[in-house]
């Protein structure tokens, strides 16, 4: 069982929460200059390297209808996400892929999982 301390806007205090389990990282973002098939064929190096990373569980990319994209991935605890985009940041600065996102349209945030079925 994954144990993590959150901040929790009842008390206003970081407190444990012995019961999650997973965290979302959702970011959503425009792309600039490509579709978002030549998006997904860009981050082949980040799927990768995304796999190596301690409590990595999956990834989801979707298109909406505006043309946003929605890039959720699934981890076993909100540290490993945290931990992951400082490491993606650091280790992979260098990849296309930062370059095809608008960046002044990110919008990035993990959160700790407090219902899942399926």
């Amino acid at each position: 069982m994954a144990r993590v301390i959150d901040y929790s806007p009842q008390t206003g205090a970081f407190q444990p929460e012995p019961m999650i389990l997973e965290a979302v990282e959702i970011t959503t973002f425009r792309l600039r200059g490509c579709t978002v098939a030549q998006f997904i064929d860009a981050n082949a190096g980040v799927d990768a390297w995304l796999r190596r990373q301690p409590g990595f569980r999956s990834r989801r990319i979707a298109e909406q209808a505006d043309g946003s994209v929605v890039d959720m991935l699934v981890w076993a605890a909100v540290a490993d996400g945290r931990a992951a985009a400082d490491g993606l940041m650091d280790e992979l600065a260098d990849s296309p892929v930062h370059d095809l996102i608008d960046q002044r349209t990110v919008c990035w945030s993990v959160s700790p999982v407090r219902h899942s079925i399926g």
